[in-house]
Formats: structure tokens, C-alpha cells, sequence
């Protein structure tokens, strides 16, 4: 299995740059950037500017699991459920402290949902 990733993307990681590519408004598809400096411990990360990255490290099985955990919480910054910024989570108008947290904690609120979808992958892909 391939996650996408175009090439330019791959020549501009090198240097350590984040890529943009367009993606169409409603899309549940969104461009997947393979990273092997994420923090450690983390698999994947969804932005905001629209972008997935994902940990070029783990298994293609591992990252398409990922992929789509992530994918939730693209489609929650969509609605406008979700957002953050390097000190808070926004959820549903609430602001939580990213320093009173566990980053990816299955009791956080927006990871319900995406925990959900690990669930579901996991199930489809036994």
C-alpha cells in the first residue's frame, strides 16, 4: 500500500519545509507528508492548513491506521469543532491547556471520534 505523496513534496521534506497542496474544498482526501522528524511517539499529526503528516518510520499498515485517525480530525476543523495552537485545543468553543494534557489521550473529547475510526480501521483490516 502507498500513502500519496508527491515528489516535490518529497525533494522539499529533505529540507525540512512544510508543503502545501491544494486539496479540494469537501474532500476527504487530503495530502499525506511522510516525516521522520515528528515528536517522539507520534504516528501522525492533521494541520491546519489542511495537511497529514505522518511518521516515515512505522509500517504502511501502521500509517494508513493513522491516516485515518486523523482524517476525523480534519473533518472536525471543517465543522470549526476543532482547533489549536502551540499553547491550546479549542473544542466545541472549550479551551484546554495543551500542559494540563496527554497529547492523543483516548478520554480527550475530539479523540473519541477518532479513536472510533482506529476501531473501525482495525476491524475492516484484520
Amino acid at each position: 500500500m502507498s500513502i500519496p505523496i508527491t515528489q516535490r513534496a518529497k525533494q522539499q521534506l529533505h529540507n525540512n519545509q512544510v508543503v502545501r497542496t491544494q486539496v479540494a474544498a469537501n474532500s476527504k482526501e487530503y495530502p499525506v507528508i511522510e516525516k521522520d522528524n515528528l515528536e517522539p511517539g507520534v504516528i501522525a499529526e492533521a494541520n491546519q492548513d489542511g495537511t497529514i503528516f505522518v511518521n516515515a518510520d512505522v509500517t504502511d499498515k501502521k500509517k494508513a491506521e493513522a491516516v485515518e485517525h486523523e482524517k476525523v480530525h480534519m473533518d472536525q476543523m471543517e465543522r470549526g469543532d476543532l482547533a489549536y495552537d502551540d499553547k491550546n485545543v479549542y473544542w466545541k468553543g472549550e479551551t484546554y491547556p495543551r500542559s494540563k494534557m496527554e497529547e492523543g489521550a483516548k478520554n480527550l473529547p475530539w479523540e473519541q471520534e477518532a479513536w472510533k475510526a482506529n476501531a473501525r480501521f482495525k476491524q475492516q483490516n484484520a
